[in-house]
Formats: structure tokens, C-alpha cells, sequence
């Protein structure tokens, strides 16, 4: 296992509530020119889960489980940036209050904090039910790797996903390896602490070639090419970690959003493919 620098993180209480669905239009334009009503992001999504298939559901960048929102928005900005996937949420209002889960992913544009919980706390709460966040994880770094950039990212969940150095190089377990030419939303963002960006679908001879209408949300994926250190943009050479956190979209340049987890300028990181690679696998 490799040592990080965790025990001088800050635990810290972060909060919001579950967040209703919202549409800002009627339809959706596709990248077919037609124009849809699907679901979409907000609310609480029943019956998707990390580790189920993300690219088949009609929907539109469908969030698995609870999407969380602090209405504040000052204290939305540091909920979206201090909230690492893996981090502990706890209901504190409702009839499900006191049911834990943690979180799977952070969806920019929306600007929501995305968790999960078991069925049976599910089936209890409602929108507006607050929900604690135990925010720890920006900062943390890998001894020995200072150009390796860690965020997002529960120190505890790292420690679970099979990290070992080998030959100068952090080999980090994948389900997917993406070439960066399927980057579109989000690039050229200006912080890679908040939000995410997503892989682009409307190439759909290039994603049955690389398989990629197998992957499942909460999949671990690694972005070739791809510098995601303070920012987001094409660096060739460059590696990147991240979380599939939310489902496909319909819309040209859209589809199955990466919350960062891990990227270096160079090549520190060497991706090791492995179908197991999803955090469902590390944290149910």
C-alpha cells in the first residue's frame, strides 16, 4: 500500500438537501436533431445504482441515487469542492433521518453532490431532507509522487482501490482505459476540484471498438492524454483518474460524466485494467 499524507487531513461537516428535478425547457435537442422529455438530473433516482450499466437508460445524465444541493450559494461552492466520493453522508432530517451512505460523485453545471443509500432508507426520504456530508480528502498526496495531483478522493476508498508503486510509476486498477479525443463537456474548466467532464457517445463505431456500452456508473476509469492536475485539457503524455458519476447524455459533446480523482502532467500513473475497478466493489 502506498503512504499518503492522510492523517493530517480535516474532517469537516459539509450540508444540503435532497434537490427536486428541475427543466429549464421543454425539450431536450439530440444530437439526431430531435427533440426529447427525458429524466434527467435531480431527486432521488429509485432504481439506478453504482455499478449498473450507465449508458442504457432513457434519460438524460441521469444521477444515480440522491443528488444534493445546498441552495446557498456560497456554501453550495464549498459543499461542490470539499465533498470527496467516499465521504460519509448521513441523513439528519426526515423519516429516514440518521440512515448513512457516502458520496459516489459531483455533477458540475447542476452543481450537484451525488450519494448513495440502501433501498430501505431510500423509499423513506423526500426531497428537502438534509443531508450531512463528513467532507475529508482535498489535499491529500502520495509520498513520493509530488507531480501526482490527488482529489476528489476519501483518503479511506484510496486505500481501497489496490494502489501499489512498481518501477517509478503508481499503478492504479481500471475498467476502462479512454482516449482523450472523447473528452467534451467540461474541458477547459479552470479547477478539476469540483464538478466533472464527460465522455463524449456520438462516435458509436469508436465506443463498440473500446466497449465502452459496458461501462457502469461508479466505474473506475482511466483518461489518456488528459491533464486534470488544476484544470482540464488535452496534454499528451498525461494521465488521469477519475469516477464515472452520472449517465449518458443525447446532447452533442455530452455523455456519461468523470469526476477526477488522480492525474499527473507525466506518466507517474500507469492504468491496470481490471473489470472489478468500480467503487461499489470497495464500498458495499
Amino acid at each position: 500500500m502506498v503512504k499518503t499524507n492522510k492523517e493530517f487531513l480535516p474532517v469537516q461537516s459539509l450540508q444540503g438537501k435532497v434537490h427536486h428535478p428541475t427543466m429549464k425547457t421543454n425539450y431536450r435537442i439530440g444530437r439526431d436533431g430531435a427533440a426529447k422529455v427525458l429524466a434527467a438530473t435531480g431527486g432521488i433516482t429509485y432504481n439506478a445504482k453504482i455499478g449498473d450499466n450507465c449508458i442504457k437508460w432513457v434519460a438524460d445524465h441521469l444521477e444515480p441515487g440522491v443528488s444534493i444541493r445546498n441552495e446557498k450559494e456560497e456554501e453550495n461552492h464549498a459543499l461542490m469542492n470539499l465533498a470527496c466520493i467516499g465521504n460519509t453522508a448521513i441523513v439528519v432530517s426526515g423519516e429516514a433521518k440518521g440512515a448513512k451512505g457516502f458520496v459516489t460523485g459531483k455533477h458540475g453545471g447542476i452543481e450537484h453532490t451525488i450519494a448513495y443509500f440502501p433501498n430501505e432508507d431510500l423509499q423513506k426520504m423526500a426531497v428537502e431532507d438534509s443531508i450531512l456530508i463528513k467532507s475529508v480528502g482535498q489535499g491529500l498526496r502520495v509520498d513520493g509522487f509530488p507531480d501526482v495531483i490527488c482529489n476528489n478522493i476519501d483518503p479511506e476508498l484510496f486505500e481501497k482501490l489496490g494502489i501499489v508503486e512498481k518501477n517509478g510509476k503508481l499503478e492504479v486498477p481500471v475498467a476502462f482505459e479512454i482516449p482523450a479525443e472523447l473528452m467534451g463537456s467540461g474541458l477547459g474548466s479552470t479547477s478539476s476540484h469540483t464538478g466533472d467532464y464527460d465522455i463524449t457517445t456520438g462516435d458509436g463505431e469508436a465506443f463498440e471498438r473500446l466497449k465502452l456500452n459496458d461501462m457502469r456508473f461508479g466505474d473506475i476509469v482511466l483518461l489518456q492524454d488528459c491533464d486534470n492536475t488544476y484544470g482540464r485539457e488535452f496534454l499528451k503524455g498525461s494521465v488521469t483518474i477519475g469516477v464515472v458519476i452520472h449517465g449518458d447524455s443525447t446532447i452533442m459533446g455530452h455523455g456519461p460524466g468523470v469526476t477526477t480523482i488522480m492525474s499527473c502532467k507525466t506518466n507517474k500513473i500507469k492504468g491496470v485494467i481490471n473489470k472489478d475497478a468500480n467503487i461499489a466493489t470497495y464500498l458495499l
